[in-house]
């Protein structure tokens, strides 16, 4: 696996091969670039009942889109949906891992490792667990997690369900 630092991350920018927008360079780093949380969650419906995972699960079943305004207390052991400001569009020879930003795991906030296909263009979804014992009060426009760019080899271009993502 080859992963793109700093030089040449800003490279692909510049070639306009890798687009984020909105893109503040201040949010490259060495191997990766920061990533900040939009204002729009899901969290999960207060509903006791076996929910069937299959192919037809749809998780808008069983969760509720919340607005913050400010700030959204996430309790020990909830996990919510959230979606990324920053809409990142990837060539068909470049892909990408999210992870959680250290500082953050640290209080036991954990963003699922996710992975974003070649070829895609859309807002990456954010799993997040608050893994920690105590609440957790998390902020729009926090850069909460990272993405870190690998080279493929051969080209590939995502077309499923989630290719045009937008909303959480």
């Amino acid at each position: 696996m080859t992963v793109l630092s700093r030089k040449f991350l800003q490279k692909e920018i510049k070639a306009k091969r890798l687009v984020i927008s909105p893109y503040n360079p201040k949010n490259v780093g060495p191997g990766s670039i920061d990533l900040t949380l939009s204002n729009t969650i899901r969290k999960f419906k207060e509903i006791w009942r076996t929910f069937d995972v299959n192919e037809a699960a749809d998780y808008k079943n069983i969760t509720e889109k919340v607005k913050i305004k400010e700030y959204y207390i996430m309790e020990p052991e909830e996990t919510i949906l959230a979606i990324t400001k920053e809409k990142i569009t990837l060539p068909e020879d470049l892909c990408g891992w999210i992870f959680t930003r250290s500082r953050f795991a640290r209080l036991g906030l954990i963003t699922d490792t996710s992975f974003v296909q070649p070829g895609s263009s859309n807002k990456p979804v954010l799993e997040i667990h608050n893994l920690g014992p105590r609440p957790l009060a998390i902020y729009p426009g926090t850069k909460v997690c990272q993405i870190v760019i690998g080279q493929t080899k051969g080209a590939a271009k995502y077309k499923g369900k989630f290719k045009l993502q937008k909303d959480v």
